[in-house]
Parts: structure tokens; sequence; C-alpha cells
């Protein structure tokens, strides 16, 4: 079976397949039963090219509005625009533009309007906001502006009610093929028997058919709510806006025209809007207009639009259109995106259920042919060929009812959605774990996992920074608290201390605001923010030092340049470069220094030693160093050219502490055990990022730790020895991120997950078999690229999610063994009694039971069994592992086998053992062969919870969702056999029988223990 799967239905990969994958593998599934329910949760692909040539219409549409506003720019000189009417009821709301106007203005970029209406000056006095402080919220005008501008959401497609699901599950072939004999036995059962002996048969049918129908709806339906609030978890994104004066962070869905949005790199421009201040803003618009060049947005070229990435700087904008009237927001209401691709278990398990089915189909062909012909068989030695009655009509219906049933109960359609069932139960409890999974295929593929790629800064550390050591004017001293401001900057020269309040606050991604509360707030990443604090502590002041001087130009920090630069206008008119990154690529920029005296000195070579160790031993005890300079531009600078990166006087060297996070040791030693191997990629200097990696148990002893520029020049040959070894990479790049992650998975053939944060983490993310992003510190453009995201930014919960992923492929695992043992039991038992006796001893009703014990409850039961410590013990599957495995095969044969012989020897001599006699013993030994058979599952689902181990108790009362199907399905048992037997072909049983049908059952588990012992190749 495996050589057959592989054969067909392995070319769907987790991720990236290629629709001629998806495709090939729909064309071999031709046996489905229910295509609604079997295919609800894979890729709609006729959806799919439906939604890609709308996109790409919309594409061409957007692209001549650039071309357009290109030559608009040219021509507007001398251009009168038309004349503008504000509508009534805006103007009695108090604003003097519309919607409409609006988004006609930015989405068709149009500087001609813009200039009409006075610029985004004007836009911003005709929507009642100001640029500096905001939206005013006082009153109802909130309410106002929703009326007239409406809210920024997109219409999404309704909830689909519990009677759709019920409906999409009587779409299943053979309960319409059962519910048509049904029908015509309760006609035929009527005209012959009579009200209400005649009717039992058919509504015994019709109520089983009912039953499972509902069963499968409830199921299907708290799926789809469980997949809907992951939904609306992923959908959750926050934004800095500026209200009132005060900088918030708010949900983008509660943004309206006239706010004030702080964007900075890796952002998505959460509505259409216009540049109000900024620098260096790119914009990457290849989402909406499909051209790969990004934008350069500036006060002449104003206009942003909702959907896009921000792709380098940062600025703040002013909403203008919101929710459906953005071109954004048009797209995704227009664009069904066909839903996920499906996994590759989904896949696999559809070929099994596919193989299973056709095998089931033939031997139901064979039995209904069998019993038919054992029929015409007796009427001919009978003579009775030829004289037909209604009786004889039932019975060939009953045959018909068996070899439909036996498809029923044969083709395994549960296997597939057990695979959703219990990633959609995953998902959910991974939710509580803080991990959110975007994609289904990750969860699963997460079990899999070989290598973890992980970042230092936030994933294994706090992201909690303070400045505890620094190094200004060649002098190192140790950092207190702000308290201890005048002891820090005892003996430090004024101007020196002036420099590097300059440098501090106005070289900063961060920003120092009162909030709501009136308390003093530090915005920025956890760098920015300990510098920030640093120089509060000293007393410095934030506003006065910003306003003492004019920013020039501002090049924000990125992992490739590994530095932020800004240029200033200092009051004396002249101009100041400030940088700060990297120690050791800032200090290479350095040719000066600022000594004890405060004075500019040559940077000599006595200087150069002590700095490069000051920043070793900075970094061997574990902090973070950046480097701080500047240099005076005496030539003068223009903002269309780069900052200088050379020519630089250092400043001074700061520490930053970035402790540890509790818990990770744990975590790494955890994984190391599961046979995952944990590698940190940083951007930081090699001795902090080997400090952190000893500490966190990372680096061992034969490991290898390398810089990312070693890494670049390595050949091929030497990539192939080194990546075995390496633990730890440091001042590494995107690319060497990406180099080592595409090595890692295609060369060495290892399942790789790894951790991002940042915009230039994307194509990382993008190639590793699962992307993690940071849920706090990730950027947007991060997220969207990544599989799961990590909410608390946490490496221990990266083990949480790899916890998970093994157990849902284990659970998988259980179902199927459990699952194929029912198909090949039920299958040779009806198939083997029919050719030797004549007569099916599960009838269809008996057989509806079983496929509904197996299929949705057997699911339910062991498909959502929490996860244990005891599967990080276990060597992970990686890429090339067998799902159905010899274990596997081993338990599910010899279990088989038992049930058989137990049924057959009940079967041949049942009436002797109970001394059976009469016109119903039949009815009576077909009543305990049932009631054996039904127990034989209910024990050996309990053994199915574990495949190798014996005790299989451990822990079954933490499932109470096991121990309530167990008990729904005894329950159910004992009504149907003693009060539903008109209906179920069933009689009551003596308590001796009952007594005997459960100790069949349960000696299956003590042949299970023996079956567990028999030793085969894993």
């Amino acid at each position: 079976m495996e050589k057959l799967l592989d054969e067909n239905f392995v070319a769907v990969k987790a991720k990236h397949s290629s629709e001629e994958a998806l495709q090939r593998w729909r064309g071999l599934v031709g046996l489905v039963k229910n295509p609604k329910r079997r295919f609800r949760f894979t890729a709609n692909l006729p959806k799919r090219s439906e939604a890609a040539a709308m996109r790409k219409s919309n594409q061409e549409k957007l692209r001549v509005a650039v071309l357009v506003s290109k030559a608009a720019i040219e021509f507007l000189k001398g251009v009168q625009p038309s004349d503008y009417v504000v509508p009534q009821e805006v103007k009695a709301a108090g604003f003097d533009i519309c919607g409409d106007e609006l988004g006609s203005l930015v989405e068709g970029r149009d500087p001609k309007k813009l200039k009409y209406h006075g610029g985004v000056a004007g836009i911003a006095d005709k929507l009642c906001t100001s640029t500096t402080t905001g939206l005013a919220t006082d009153g109802d005008s909130l309410n106002r502006r929703q009326e007239i501008f409406g809210i920024n959401k997109f219409t999404e497609s309704q909830q689909r009610s519990f009677w759709v699901y019920v409906w999409e599950a009587l779409q299943d072939m053979t309960l319409m093929i059962l519910g048509v004999c049904a029908f015509v036995s309760l006609i035929v059962g009527l005209a012959t028997e009579g009200w209400p002996k005649g009717a039992h048969d058919g509504l015994g049918i019709v109520a089983s058919i009912l039953l499972v129908v509902f069963v499968t709806a409830i199921s299907d339906y708290r799926q789809s709510l469980q997949f809907r609030d992951l939904d609306k978890e992923k959908k959750k994104i926050s934004i800095q806006v500026t209200r009132n004066g005060y900088r918030q962070k708010m949900s983008i869905y509660e943004l309206l025209p006239g706010d004030i949005v702080h964007l900075s790199i890796g952002d998505q421009v959460p509505a259409d809007g216009l540049f109000v201040s900024g620098f260096s803003v790119v914009i990457d618009e290849s989402s909406l207009t499909g051209e790969s060049e990004p934008v350069m947005v500036t006060a002449e070229n104003p206009f942003l639009l909702s959907g896009t990435k921000v792709q380098d700087g940062s600025c703040k904008m002013m909403i203008t259109t919101v929710g459906m009237r953005t071109q954004w927001g048009k797209l995704m209401a227009t664009l069904s995106e066909g839903g996920d691709d499906e996994t590759p278990l989904q896949v696999k398990l559809n070929g099994v259920a596919t193989i299973i089915g056709k095998i089931g189909l033939f031997f139901a062909i064979v039995t209904f042919a069998v019993l038919v012909q054992k029929m015409f068989s007796r009427k001919l030695i009978e003579g009775s060929q030829w004289s037909w009655c209604g009786d004889d009509a039932l019975e060939m219906l009953e045959y018909f009812a068996i070899a439909v049933t036996i498809v029923v109960v044969a083709v395994p359609e549960g296997l597939p959605l057990a695979v959703t069932l219990s990633l959609a139960f995953a998902m959910k409890k991974m939710m509580n774990d803080k991990a959110l999974v975007r994609h289904l295929a990750a969860c699963e593929t997460m079990g899999s996992a070989t290598t973890i790629c992980s970042d230092k800064t936030g994933t294994l550390t706090t992201n909690h920074m303070t400045v505890v050591k620094a190094c200004i004017c060649l002098s190192i001293k140790e950092v207190g608290k702000s308290g201890n401001a005048s002891n820090f900057c005892s003996g430090m020269p004024d101007a020196a201390v002036k420099l590097l309040m300059q440098s501090i606050f106005n070289n900063t991604g961060g920003e120092v605001v009162v909030n709501k509360e009136g308390k003093r707030e530090i915005l920025g990443s956890p760098t920015e923010t300990a510098l920030l604090e640093f120089g509060l502590s000293l007393g410095g002041d934030f506003h006065t030092e910003r306003n003492a001087s004019e920013l020039v130009k501002v090049e924000p920090f990125n992992s490739t340049k590994k530095r932020m630069g800004v240029v200033l206008q200092l009051p004396n008119g002249g101009l100041r470069a400030h940088c700060k990154g990297a120690s050791e690529i800032i200090l290479a920029a350095c040719d000066k220094v600022v000594n004890s005296d405060g004075e500019v000195v040559p940077l000599d070579e006595a200087s150069i030693n002590h700095l490069k160790v000051t920043i070793d031993q900075f970094a061997s005890e574990a902090l973070r160093t950046l480097c701080l300079a500047y240099v005076e531009l005496e030539n003068g600078f223009s903002a269309d050219n780069p900052i200088p990166v050379s020519g630089y006087t250092c400043i001074g060297i700061v520490g930053i502490k970035d402790p540890v996070r509790p818990g990770v040791k744990e975590s790494v030693a955890l994984c190391r055990s599961a046979g995952v191997t944990v590698r940190m990629v940083t951007g930081d200097n090699i001795n902090t990022a080997k400090a952190i990696a000893r500490e966190c148990g990372i680096l061992t002893d034969g490991g290898i730790a390398i810089e990312g520029p070693d890494f670049r020049e390595k050949s091929l040959e030497e990539l192939l020895e080194l990546i075995p070894k390496i633990q730890v990479m440091a001042r590494s790049s995107p690319l060497d991120k990406h180099t080592l992650v595409k090595h890692l998975r295609t060369t060495f053939g290892e399942v790789v997950a790894v951790t991002g944060d940042g915009t230039n983490d994307a194509p990382a993310l993008h190639e590793a078999d699962i992307g993690l992003a940071m849920g706090i510190a990730g950027t947007e453009v991060a997220k969207e690229s990544a599989d799961v995201i990590i909410l608390d930014d946490n490496f221990s919960t990266i083990v949480t999610v790899a916890k998970w992923g093994r157990s849902v492929y284990v659970n998988i695992q259980k179902f199927v063994q459990f699952q194929l043992t029912v198909n090949v039991v039920a299958l040779i038992v009806n198939f083997s009694s029919a050719c030797l006796t004549g007569s099916a001893p599960l009838t269809a009703v008996q057989l509806l039971w079983v496929n509904m014990i197996m299929d949705t409850l057997g699911a339910l039961a062991l498909a959502t069994e929490p996860p244990n410590d005891e599967l990080m013990k276990r060597q992970p599957v990686g890429r090339k592992g067998n799902f159905i495995s010899n274990v596997m095969w081993r338990n599910i044969l010899g279990q088989s086998f038992y049930q058989f012989l137990v049924i057959w020897f009940l079967q041949s001599n049942g009436k002797a053992i109970f001394g059976l006699d009469g016109s119903g013993s039949d009815l009576v030994l077909n009543t305990l062969i049932f009631n054996s058979f039904v127990f034989c599952q209910v024990f050996n689902e309990i053994s199915s919870r574990e495949m190798e181990k014996i005790d299989v108790f451990k822990g079954i009362l933490d499932n109470y969702v096991f121990v309530s199907v167990l008990s729904a399905t005894v329950f159910f048992q004992i009504i149907i056999v003693e009060y539903l037997g008109a209906f179920a072909n069933t009689t009551p049983l003596t308590l001796a029988q009952w007594f005997l049908s459960i100790i069949i059952g349960f000696l299956g588990m003590p042949v299970a223990v023996v079956l567990k012992m028999i030793p085969v190749d894993t």
C-alpha cells in the first residue's frame, strides 16, 4: 500500500504544491461516496483560477491608474480641475469632502484633485482632523464619521447554518442508495406483512441513516466553528495611531478617515491614505498592481494604498478611504481565494480510502453475486424458480442493502476527515498555548521537524533590554539606576555628554510620548527603548533634543546594513550625521574618537585595540553591543544622497543586557532528546551569540559557531562538510539564513522550522518547511510569510508546537490503525459468511452503526488525544517516514485475525455452545455475533491509544472526549440490542450472553499486548 501511495499521492507538499500535483490526486480519487464532504477542506481549484483572472484584471486597472497619474504630474500646470460639489448629508455631518471623492483621489493617484482640495493639509481640514494630534473623539463625532465614510472591514461570506451540513451529509451516494432500499423495503413490507411489522426493516434503515447524518453534521459543524474562530484570530492586526494627541495601539478595523497612522518597515498599509511626513519610504505594491518594482512615497507622490507593504523607511499617514471603498477591500470581497491547500496527510489518506474503497467495492459486488446465486440455487432445489413473492423481493433487497452497506463500511471515508478533525482540535488547543496556526499543513509538518533555526533576540531571550555598561570617551562605566545619573556623567566632559544625548534622542526609531493616563511612555523596538531609557536616566530630555535640531534625512535600521543613520541641521546652520549599529561595522567606519577630555583625536592602534577588547568583553558577558558615532558634514549634504559610511568619530559603545528566557534551557534539552537539532541564527556579535548559546545549551563541545561573512565565502564542498556541525551563525544576513535553510532542506533532507520577525526574514520563512513568525516583535510581512505565529515570542512555545505536531501525526496513525481493523474484519466476516452460508450475520442497520463507531465517533475519540511528554522522547519521523508503519500493520493484521476467528467460531459453533434451537436461534446467534463484534471494537479502541506501549490506560481519564465516546457507544449498544430489536434485527440477550460478548471483546486487549511484544522492523 505504501508503494501505491508513494507512486500516486506524495507529489503534494506541505507548502507550494503545483496545481498539476493538486489536480493529479483528485483525478486518482474516483470512488468518493460524498464529494462535498470529502473535499470540503481542500483547495477549490476552479475558484482559484477564477480569482487569479480577477486579480489580473484588477492589477491591470491599477497599473493604468499609476501610468495616468505619472502623466498627470507632467501636465499638471495649467490644467483646471472640474468643480466638486459636497453632498448635502456630508455637509450636514460637518465634513467638506465625501468618501467617493477621497476614494477616486487616492485610488486614481490624482495629483490634480489633490491640488484642487488644498493638498494633504486641505484634505485634513475637510476631514476635520489634525496631522499632528489626529482625530478628536469627543461626543458623537466617531459615529457620524462611520455613517458617512464607512468602517474598515471587508464583506465576509456568511457562516453556513447547521442544516447545510445536514444536507451535505445526506449527499453520500451509499446512504442515498440505502434510503431507496429502505423506501422499497417499506412499500414491499407493508404490502406483504402490513403495519407495523412490515415497516420495521425499512424504518430501521431510515433511523440509522438519520443517526449517521446528524452525528456527522454535528461533528462537521463544530469543526467549521473552530476554523471560523481561528480565522478571526488570524485577522487581528494592530497598528500605532495618534488620536486626541496620544499615540496608542489600535485594531486596523477601528480606523476611520482622518486617523493619523504611524508606519514602519514590515507594516501592511491598513487603508488608503496620504503621506503626511517621514523618511525613505519604499512601498511594495506587488500584491495590488503585480509590479515587483517598489514605489518611493514622498510629499510629491503621497498616495498609499491599502494592502501594500512598507519595504523600507517610516512615516505618518492620514487615512482617507476605508473598507469596501478601497481597492484592497474590493479585491478581498470579489476574490474567493479557493481555500488552503490540502495537507500531505489528507492526500495520503484520500489515497488509502480510495485503495481500500476499490477493494471494498469488489468484495461488495462478489458478496451480492454469491448471495443471489445461493438464493437461486435454493429456489431451484425447491423447484420454485418460476414463482416469486414479496418475501423473495425483500430478501433480494436485503442482499443488495448488505452489499451497499459493505461499501459504506469498507470505504474509510472518515480517514481524510479525521486529519481535518485532529488538526482543527490541535489548532484550537495550540491557540490556548500561544501559537496561532495560519496553514493547516504546518500543524502536521511540525511533528516531523528535525531542525529548528531560531532567532536569538526575543525568542531565546526575553526582549526586555536595558543598558548595563557603556564605554564613553574610552572609559568603561557600569550603568546604575536613574538616580545614579550624576555618578555616570561625573568625569565626562559636557561636550561628550551633549553629543551622546544628541545621538541617542535623534538617531532613533523610537519615541517618548505621554499616554492617556498622563504617564511617560517609550515606544519603539526593545533596543531603541533601552537606549532611550539610558538617555532619560542620564537626565536627557527627548523633546528638547529633538526640537534643538532639524532632521534632514533618516536611514532606518535594517538587518542587511546593520546600521541606522540620521543627518541633522544644527542650530548654528551646520550639518552632522549620526549613526549607530553593529559595533565592529561602525567602528570600522571610524577614524577618530572622543577622548576622556572631550577632544576629537585620531583613532590610533592602542585606542582601536582598547575598543575591540571592550566589545569582546561586553559580548562575552552576553551583552548586545552597539557603537555610536558621528561625522561633521562640512561639504554640505543633499537629502537625495545616501548618508556617508566612513570618516566617523566614535562617541562610545553601549552594552545591552537581554536575559535568557526562563525555561529555554530545558526546552532545548527536550528538543535534543526528541532528535531535533536547535541552531541559533542571529545578527548579533559572535561572542554575544556564543555566550547566549552556551547558556541555552545550544552550543556544545563538537558544535561550530560561524559568522555570516565567513559562511558566505565557503565553497559548496566546504558547506556540505560544515553545515551539519553549525550550531550558531552570528552577524548573519537574511540571505545567509535563506542559504542555510535551503541547504538543510534540499541537500540534507531535513524538515526545517525557522523563526523570524523582520521583513527580511520573509524569504527564509517562505523557504522553510515551517515558518514561525513572532507575534509581538514580528512585522506583518513576516507574519504573512509564516505558517505559525508564536504569540508570546517564546522558544518554549515552539517546542509546544512541535509536541502538538507529533500528537496530530500519532493520533491520526492510531485512528487509521483502529479503522482499518474494523474495515478488514467487517469485510471478511460478511464476505466469507455470504459465500459459505448464504447469509450475512451483520445486517445493513448493524453495519451502519458499526460504521458510525469507527468513523465519526472513532475519529472523535482517537484523533483528539492531547499530547504527552513521551512524544518528545521519540525520534522525529522526518521527510521519508512511512505513514502506515510496520508496527501498525502488525497490530491491524493481528487484531483482525483474532476478531475474525472469534466471530467465525461463534457462527459455526455458537448454537451448540449456547444450546440454541428453534425458530429464533438464528436471530439470537446473529445478535450475539453483532454484540461481540461491537465490544471487540470498543476494547480495540482502548488498545489503539498506544501503538507500541502496553499500558493503554495511562491518562485515559484526562481525555473526556474519549471517555464520553466510549460511554456513549456502550450505552447505545445496550439500547439497540435490548430495545430496538424490531428495527436493528436484534433480540434481547441473557446476562450470560452479555457477559460472554464483553469477555470476547476484552480478550482483544491481551491479544494486543502479545502483538506489541512481537518485534518488527521500524
